[in-house]
């Protein structure tokens, strides 16, 4: 008997007799993906800005750019002068483009730095944010469910906001903030909206 199989959207045929299909675990993939950002699939590589605490006084600096094996890297310098202390880059798109999803699931290799995933809609003041952490030199994929964003204002968390509206949000972002003074370096393999 010829059994299929899908594993992260691969078909693998595998040849199993009866005797054996006992031991097989059957799963239903109740979810599926679309990559948000993936450069080795050139997703999600334009419609990026730059915003840091300069928009405040601060001296932060941050960058993007794509190294030779394809991965996204956000790296700089965290300032905690002139009462700064915040760097960040944005990706912009459509609103609606998250409708459906449940969570986000992420490939990144960072430095050990505290991160966070950062979600905006254009008729909210706060966005909504969910910290993650790196770990240094190794690639770990993290999975961050839609209710672990709160909604924070520079550096103020809101208890009493309103929800997030998914189909509203238009721009996706990583901030490192949270005074993590001196160089940081997040690479990104992908980040997928999971539905």
């Amino acid at each position: 008997m010829k059994l299929l199989i899908l594993v992260s959207n691969i078909v693998l045929i595998k040849t199993v007799t009866m005797k054996k299909l006992f031991v097989l675990i059957s799963f239903s993939m109740n979810s599926q993906s679309i990559d948000l950002i993936n450069p080795e699939k050139n997703i999600g590589i334009t419609n990026w800005y730059i915003v840091n605490d300069d928009v405040m006084g601060g001296i932060s600096k941050s960058y993007l750019s794509i190294n030779e094996e394809k991965n996204l890297i956000f790296n700089g310098y965290l300032s905690l002068e002139n009462n700064g202390g915040f760097a960040s880059s944005r990706l912009s798109f459509n609103k609606e483009t998250l409708n459906g999803i449940k969570s986000f699931k992420m490939m990144i290799k960072g430095d050990g730095n505290i991160y966070k995933l950062r979600l905006r809609q254009n008729n909210r003041r706060a966005s909504y944010s969910c910290d993650f952490k790196s770990l240094k030199d190794k690639w770990i994929e993290i999975d961050i469910l839609l209710e672990d964003f709160k909604p924070s204002w520079r550096g103020y968390t809101y208890n009493d906001y309103p929800d997030l509206e998914i189909e509203e949000i238009n721009s996706m972002g990583i901030q490192i903030s949270d005074k993590q003074e001196g160089d940081f370096k997040l690479e990104i393999k992908y980040i997928k909206a999971v539905y």
